[in-house]
Order: structure tokens, then C-alpha cells, then sequence
């Protein structure tokens, strides 16, 4: 026997089954339904003809069901009752916040000395989220964000970021980084226009932290001495081949500080990097970002400045 297409059916029309078989009278259950008694009445006719199967006897005095409507009707029940279940569980998943797999990017110069962190508070506040982390320069990140290979990106907002929304999550403060005989050391204060374009080293190009470093240092060379990482940006200034600005958290990731190098804080309120959650305009969870978002915001590492 053919099956009988599911486009005739509603569930809009069950629940008209439903208020009729309940308040045994077509006008009180179109109003219980927010419906007129005339649309309601056509829809169950509607339904009726679709079944072959008639649920009311219908007279001036009184509204019965069909032995044949009985036999329906706990079914009518039972898938009102779970499309309801249906309805509350994803009403329930939408407060309860984020779970399951969240693909985490960061960018390269942030994700060694922050996600350690985070990792542990996600585990404490959100146990059902599973996450896969991925290391990346901000381009490749990007690109692999609108791919829906990620979900979110810790990263450094830029200019042109069109269909992504970024929620700025704290300002990370520079740190200046030299040998420790080298002059900048003994300056009272530091500022950026003390610091002798010369002796700057920096990460290779394609590094988020190389072009806010250049757009500090104005006028330093484009063509200067680089480094691959951070490690070995830190090995370069320990070998006394230079300075750097490194960001707060990678510093305070070393309580080993090297007896090669010195660090000092900058005296410039702008020197330093806002960090934020990015993720696609598009996805239905915003929500849910926005409330990661504030989680980590709340939880800002100690030395940056938490974002209100």
C-alpha cells in the first residue's frame, strides 16, 4: 500500500484535533487555538479527506468522537506531546549556552600564553563544550573562518573584515624587551619615540604583532632583522642582537625570566593590541558567542586590560 505524503499533514491541525476532542465544542477550541471556527473547522475537513478517516460526529447539540477518531486521537496525543519535547529541548540547549565540538582558532603570538587558560575556565563553567584548538597566522585564520572550518578566532580585529563580527575581549599592553646592558634599560622612562629603530627586531612578515610593531615604530625599515616565533624572538634579545616589544602574556608566560634580558613596562597608553572573539555574522549561535565572549572578558589574564 502506497504511504500517503506527510505535506497534507500539519501540526497546526492536530492541535485543532486535539482542542476539539478536549472541549467537545468547535467555537471554544478556535478560541483556545487564536483561530476563527470556520478556518478551523476546514482545516480538520481538510485533514479528515487526507486520511480518509472522520474524528467528529458533528450536531447542532453536541460534537462526539468517531470510534475511528478515538483510534487516531492517542496517536494525535502522543506526536503533539514529543513535537512539544522537541520544541522545549531546543529552547533548553539555546539557554543553557554552548555544547559540543567549538573549533577554536588564536593567532600564533597569543594562543601558547592564553589558551592554557582558557582551556582550564571552559572546562570549570563549560564542561559540555569540546573543543579543537588551531594555531594559525590571522589570514590563514580568517580564511579558514569563513570556510566554517572554524567557529571562533581569538585573533586581533582588523579593518576589513566583512560578514564577521569581532567582541573586543581586553587591551594586551606591550612589553619592552632588551639585553641587559643594552641603553634602554637605564631610561627612566620609555617611550616610542626613545627607541632606536636600528636595534628593533621583529617577526617575519605575515605576523599580526610584526605590523603593529611597525605602526609604533614609524619609520622603522620595512627591511629589518626577523625572527620566525616568539621563542626565538626572546633568543635573539637574549643573544644581545636587539630589542622587541612583546605582548604582556607571552612575557608573563616565562616566570623563568633569562638573566639575558630585561623587561620594562612602556609608558604609552596606546602601545599594546586589542584582542577579541571573532566569529560569522551568520551563525545561529551568536548568542552563545556573546556569552563566551563575556565569560572571557569577565576572566581577563591579571597584566591586560579587560575590555568593558
Amino acid at each position: 500500500m502506497k504511504q500517503k505524503s506527510l505535506a497534507g499533514l500539519s501540526l497546526r491541525d492536530l492541535e485543532y484535533v486535539e482542542a476539539v476532542a478536549e472541549l467537545k465544542h468547535f467555537g471554544r477550541a478556535a478560541e483556545r487555538c487564536g483561530v476563527s471556527q470556520p478556518a478551523l473547522s476546514e482545516q480538520i475537513r481538510k485533514l479528515e479527506a487526507h486520511l480518509g478517516v472522520v474524528f467528529f460526529e458533528r450536531t447542532q447539540r453536541r460534537v462526539a468522537v468517531t470510534p475511528q477518531g478515538a483510534l487516531l486521537l492517542a496517536q494525535v496525543e502522543r506526536v503533539l506531546a514529543e513535537a512539544r519535547h522537541f520544541i522545549a529541548m531546543g529552547g533548553q540547549r539555546q539557554a543553557a549556552g554552548l555544547s559540543g565540538l567549538l573549533q577554536l582558532g588564536a593567532i600564533e603570538t597569543l594562543g601558547p600564553y592564553y589558551l592554557p587558560g582558557v582551556l582550564k575556565l571552559l572546562r570549570e563553567v563549560m564542561p559540555e563544550v569540546a573543543l579543537r584548538l588551531t594555531e594559525n597566522r590571522t589570514a590563514t585564520l580568517i580564511e579558514r573562518l569563513r570556510h566554517g572550518m572554524l567557529d571562533v578566532v581569538l585573533m586581533v580585529p582588523v579593518p576589513q573584515m566583512p560578514g564577521l563580527v569581532a567582541a573586543n575581549l581586553f587591551f594586551e599592553p606591550f612589553v619592552l624587551a632588551t639585553p641587559k646592558l643594552h641603553p634602554l634599560g637605564h631610561l627612566p622612562r620609555i617611550t616610542l619615540d626613545a627607541l632606536p629603530i636600528a636595534d628593533l627586531l621583529l617577526l617575519e612578515e605575515g605576523h599580526c604583532l610584526r605590523d603593529q610593531a611597525l605602526a609604533l615604530c614609524a619609520g622603522a625599515p620595512a627591511a629589518t632583522r626577523h625572527a620566525t616565533s616568539l621563542e626565538t624572538l626572546w633568543h635573539m634579545i637574549a643573544a644581545g642582537e636587539g630589542y622587541s616589544l612583546l605582548p604582556a602574556l607571552a612575557v608573563a608566560a616565562r616566570p623563568e625570566i633569562s638573566d639575558l634580558v630585561q623587561c620594562r613596562t612602556m609608558n604609552e597608553p596606546n602601545a599594546g593590541r586589542s584582542v577579541a572573539l571573532v566569529w560569522r555574522a551568520s551563525d545561529p549561535r551568536e548568542t552563545q558567542f556573546r556569552q563566551l565572549a563575556a565569560l572571557l572578558r569577565h576572566h581577563a589574564p591579571e597584566v591586560v586590560e579587560r575590555c568593558s
